[in-house]
């Protein structure tokens, strides 16, 4: 039997994934409004990711046995005024998500359940480099969103983003 502290974030954590879906959906909302359909298409995959990271602790605690209990998923808080602004509010959600995958692991390790240590094993690494794309994308609207055409070369780099869905045995 898990934890009941464990178990106890693990749900709380399906509801900041799929909160996380709403929030890039949002962000796309925006982009595509701006006409960056690459934008907004790098933002629904996103959300799609974050649905099925959601998704994959559903199961997990299922598999687990434990029962999954739903809250609501509050409405995204933030407004955008400039293609930079969802970008630094994605980078900052991201380290966000990390410390409450951390503080998941460092719950379960504490108790020493390995199987979810090991099943967060995974999702450290997701954060890791989902922390990283989202600098990324920073780093590059600085270095070519003043300029349009490189604005639209851009643009199209993320309209080329596939989704792919996550590998991760449970």
């Amino acid at each position: 039997m898990m934890d009941k502290k464990v178990a106890e974030l693990l749900n709380d954590q399906i509801n900041k994934e799929l909160y996380s879906a709403y929030l890039y959906l949002d962000m796309a909302n925006f982009y595509s409004a701006q006409g960056l359909d690459g934008f907004a298409n790098w933002y629904e995959i996103q959300a799609k990711e974050e649905q099925d990271h959601g998704m994959l602790i559903y199961k997990y605690l299922h598999n687990n046995g434990e029962t999954v209990t739903l809250g609501a998923i509050a409405k995204p808080d933030k407004e955008f005024k400039t293609l930079m602004d969802p970008l630094k509010a994605a980078h900052v959600h991201e380290q966000y998500v990390t410390g409450l995958i951390n503080a998941i692991y460092a719950a379960a390790q504490s108790v020493n359940d390995f199987r979810t240590v090991q099943f967060l094993d995974w999702f450290v690494k997701e954060q890791g480099e989902e922390e990283k794309n989202s600098a990324d994308m920073i780093r590059k609207m600085e270095l070519f969103g003043g300029d349009a055409k490189a604005l639209y070369m851009l643009n199209s780099e993320l309209a080329g983003r596939a989704y792919s869905a996550p590998s991760l045995q449970l």
